[in-house]
């Protein structure tokens, strides 16, 4: 696979993502966000809590978890960390959350994927 259609495919991905987070009464505030410490996919709230999503698109959903390492969500967690002035109010809660997503399957959401490492 080249790079254009791994992007593709992870564009792909993440749309589906917003897409099952809507569903579950997630509200998407921002996809894409990039800082200097690292990339967050999707910023989503629902109620008080803001979640900061990774996605992770893969030819299957283990394959997704495999490549959902402690390196890569450090670099969420950063990101998360420097954009939450702009995304978090005072009382709100904060967490990392990851969606896993392979073609043919449903996306699988992982929450609060930070705090397990």
């Amino acid at each position: 696979m080249n790079r254009q259609e791994a992007e593709a495919r992870g564009r792909r991905g993440e749309r589906i993502a917003a897409w099952w987070l809507r569903l579950k009464g997630w509200r998407i505030l921002d996809k894409r966000v990039r800082t200097p410490v690292g990339e967050i996919d999707l910023i989503a709230r629902r109620g008080k809590q803001v979640a900061f999503v990774e996605v992770k698109t893969r030819r299957t959903i283990e394959e997704a978890e495999l490549f959902l390492d402690e390196y890569q969500l450090r670099r969420v967690a950063a990101a998360a960390d420097a954009l939450s002035h702009d995304y978090v109010a005072q009382g709100y809660d904060v967490r990392i959350d990851a969606v896993l997503w392979a073609p043919g399957s449903r996306p699988y959401h992982m929450e609060n994927v930070w705090q397990g490492w």
